[in-house]
């Protein structure tokens, strides 16, 4: 079976012309699905594949649950192809942190108190719907479900995809079947241009690791994460709800966000070695009875010991790489590009805003061997910088937010930013509520500690030396 594609010409707004190309898509989840509306408004036929079934459809979605925290870049993606205030509309604003101490004492944290800019708690099926309807209003998009990407020649633009759903296969016929001819018909398809937008494991990427001059690493960490959840009680949220939880405990940490149905999505983050030790349902109560004194109760105890034995701690990975396209052929956005691990909550809005740089360079007029090769350019930096700050915002976040100097700093950003707006502007400001390049937040928070760091020095050395002027008058007058 295939699937024929066409290419033809078409006049762009200033009337000259431009080739109309087709665009295979790999991954209908958010980032493919704002990539296909992106293409799609450009005048390009758009193929979309996506290897589970239509999520606005499915009784049990797959993948994580765990609610987006939306941001500038986000939203400025968003904003681009219309949707923004849709979204928003039914997305809950997180205007701080919230702390919990292992005694169950709170304290709150604002994300901006000069001009009161949030997050915002945006249920991830609820987005991909949302984009995959405005998807189906363009007749130049075609979604394909239950396409798997089996096979890849990006040279030459063919595809080969398995249709259906993904069957387990049983685990003591595995190397039979392996070794068995597959007799399965695969569908093909051709494409100007494939996009992967499929995720950390990204079928297409695995394609350019293969390409001369392609670099990759990736890294798992040692932390892995099980998802709880803390129901509504009485319709009502059990906390409040406009803020983003955190029990930091040193090595390991508790998250929650609110969701629309006033339940709150939880993220237990730990070294495996702790998930191991947490064997018995009497162990697991103790632990929580220990670190969790207040989420406990919240969560109940039987729905505690259904939801962590359920399923095993997942792993987290970050993935750099570098070129992100190939010639003219195939370009990779998103995790597919740039996975990270999720504590700065910035993987999805780091992945819109790839669209909002992309779009930027292709309405340049460049040819697209010339466009890609600068979206390259002008991206990895970034990418690979996000990459590193969310490493670090996991420390923050698990540890540091209970110190009394991350409280310090935090005050000091602040004043700061009160008197001079322009020219200091907090880490996570400039990450969370900017469009500031990830690699210029990183360079504005190093010179800004060291201009503190001279202050200080300037400081102690202009103490001590009034301490000797006041021992040298009182011994010597």
């Amino acid at each position: 079976m295939s699937q024929s594609t066409t290419s033809y010409l078409y006049a762009d707004g200033n009337g000259a012309t431009a080739t109309r190309r087709n665009v295979a898509i790999v991954g209908a989840g958010p980032v493919g699905s704002l990539a296909a509306l992106n293409f799609a408004r450009m005048g390009h036929e758009v193929q979309l594949y996506e290897y589970r079934e239509d999520i606005r459809k499915a009784q049990l979605v797959q993948g994580r649950s765990i609610n987006l925290a939306l941001s500038q870049r986000g939203r400025k993606a968003l904003a681009a192809v219309g949707l923004e205030q849709q979204v928003l509309a039914t997305a809950i604003p997180m205007r701080g942190r919230m702390l919990h101490s292992v005694k169950g004492r709170t304290s709150i944290v604002l994300y901006d108190p000069c001009n009161n800019q949030c997050l915002y708690s945006v249920g991830r099926k609820r987005l991909n719907e949302l984009l995959l309807d405005a998807c189906d209003a363009f007749p130049n998009i075609h979604c394909h479900f239950e396409h798997k990407l089996v096979k890849a020649n990006i040279r030459e633009g063919r595809l080969q995809f398995r249709q259906g759903k993904e069957k387990q296969k049983p685990r003591q016929k595995e190397q039979e079947q392996e070794q068995e001819p597959a007799q399965e018909q695969l569908i093909c398809a051709s494409a100007d241009l494939i996009v992967g937008c499929d995720g950390a494991f990204s079928a297409l990427r695995q394609q350019l690791v293969r390409q001369p001059g392609f670099n990759y690493s990736q890294e798992y960490i040692g932390t892995g994460y099980l998802e709880l959840c803390i129901p509504a009680k009485d319709n009502e949220f059990q906390m409040p709800p406009n803020y983003l939880h955190i029990w930091p405990r040193d090595s390991f940490m508790m998250i929650a966000l609110p969701n629309q149905d006033k339940s709150f999505t939880v993220t237990l983050s730990m070294p495996f070695e702790v998930f191991e030790q947490l064997k018995t349902q009497q162990q697991l109560l103790d632990f929580f009875r220990t670190h969790y004194v207040d989420a406990l109760p919240l969560i109940g105890e039987q729905q505690l010991i259904k939801d962590f034995f359920k399923s095993r701690p997942q792993h987290l990975m970050s993935v750099k790489c570098k070129p992100y396209h190939y010639m003219d052929k195939a370009l990779i956005l998103g995790d597919a590009a740039h996975a990270m691990v999720p504590y700065y909550g910035q993987g999805l809005n780091a992945g819109m805003e790839d669209l909002t740089l992309l779009n930027s360079i292709l309405n340049q007029q460049l040819t697209l061997d010339v466009a890609l090769e600068k979206f390259t350019e002008s991206r990895w930096r970034d990418a690979h910088a996000i990459c590193d700050l969310a490493m670090y915002n996991y420390v923050e976040m698990r540890d540091l937010t209970k110190r009394w100097s991350f409280r310090c700093r935090k005050w000091l950003d602040t004043t700061l930013f009160r008197l001079f707006p322009n020219q200091w502007v907090p880490l996570y400001n400039s990450v969370s509520f900017t469009s500031m390049p990830y690699s210029q937040c990183i360079a504005n928070r190093q010179w800004q500690d060291q201009l503190l760091r001279k202050v200080l020095n300037g400081t102690i050395v202009l103490s001590s030396l009034v301490a000797v002027g006041a021992i040298y008058v009182r011994r010597f007058r």
